[in-house]
């Protein structure tokens, strides 16, 4: 019985301050619940069948309504909630943005022993996103130090580094450019662009999100961005690997690659 909800935002995270009310056709307020930690609204108490209108609103996010049907049961679950930030839709003002590393992330994820997933990250890496009046002409050019790898074993990290994967003395850079970009919804867009790693420059599409802007507390103004991608390191002439029993491979050929952006207006950044 009683009202389900979780509210969470465009990256995952619990929205813990939102509040959903319900009201009835006449537009009278039946219900008036607040979210907990975790995002979720549950409440007990039954309510009329019928249909209702649920509103969700949160501060510093767009308020967001939909339909909801209260079943004879008395309860009524409208899953899901996906709150947009205020102005989110609204792109990123046009010019030179710069990465800031200490607020982003860049990660791979390998399937180990076909069972679980290690996850790695580098630690050292820069870049710069060029927004032209034109969303579909902006750039993106990124450096990775292929020597940063983390894993959390010092031992593995070694081996990733080594000629068998990474040999990121011969090759210490990985980088990436982008040519073009593609909507894929209003916030959404594919990067198409080119990869150089171990040696190797292909081509590699990434799935990118945009987030949001706003200011920081130092005066500037940033914009956050999600990305994903995958690779077949195969293709990167990283070849090696050791096979366990049933052929099963010790680590996966594909790689998701997982990237977290904030980026400052202007070249704020070294």
């Amino acid at each position: 019985m009683g009202l389900r909800a979780q509210v969470r935002t465009r990256d995952g995270w619990a929205v813990q301050h939102a509040v959903v009310t319900l009201t009835d056709t006449v537009g009278a307020q039946v219900l008036r619940a607040d979210a907990d930690p975790d995002g979720a609204v549950r409440t007990d108490a039954a309510l009329p069948p019928g249909p209702y209108t649920a509103i969700v609103t949160a501060v510093g996010y767009a308020p967001y309504a939909s339909t909801a049907l209260v079943t004879a049961s008395g309860r009524a679950d409208i899953g899901t909630v996906v709150l947009a930030r205020a102005g989110g839709a609204e792109l990123p003002p046009p010019g030179v943005w710069s990465l800031d590393p200490a607020h982003s992330s860049v990660g791979a994820v390998a399937r180990h022993l076909g069972i679980s997933s290690v996850h790695g990250r580098f630690t050292d890496f820069a870049g710069r996103i060029e927004i032209a009046e034109d969303v579909s002409r902006s750039r993106v050019e990124a450096v990775i130090d292929a020597g940063s790898i983390d894993t959390g074993n010092g031992l593995r990290d070694k081996h990733l580094t080594s000629p068998d994967f990474l040999d990121a003395e011969r090759f210490p850079r990985i980088t990436y450019r982008s040519h073009a970009l593609t909507a894929a919804g209003p916030d959404r867009w594919t990067v198409h662009g080119r990869l150089s790693l171990h040696g190797v420059e292909r081509e590699m599409d990434l799935s990118l999100s945009y987030l949001g802007t706003g200011p920081d507390p130092w005066g500037g103004v940033r914009a956050a961005f999600q990305a994903t991608a995958e690779l077949h390191r195969e293709d990167f002439a990283m070849t090696y690997n050791q096979v366990v029993e049933a052929g099963i491979a010790a680590i996966g050929t594909t790689l998701k690659v997982e990237l977290a952006i904030q980026a400052v207006q202007g070249e704020t950044l070294p």
